[in-house]
């Protein structure tokens, strides 16, 4: 299994308790080997099966909590 990290910004994150859903969203979606949100840098990085699992899958479920999360630039 070849996996694939990447790094997004969050928008709309409040508390650390905001991030701590995100994440644990996050690591039950299939495909996903971690998850790490960062409420502070309002970031997550995510390594995940690309097979299993499309970015935009997991963008459109942090969009359902209130949040917008977008591909951080390399």
């Amino acid at each position: 299994m070849a996996t694939k990290k990447v790094t997004f910004n969050i928008e709309g994150m409040h508390c650390g308790a905001c991030a701590t859903g995100i994440q644990m969203i996050s690591e039950g979606m299939d495909g996903v080997v971690k998850a790490f949100v960062d409420y502070d840098k309002k970031s997550g990085e995510i390594e995940f099966d690309p097979e299993k699992l499309k970015i935009e899958t997991l963008f459109a479920e942090i969009k359902k909590l209130g949040y917008t999360a977008t591909e951080a630039s390399s």
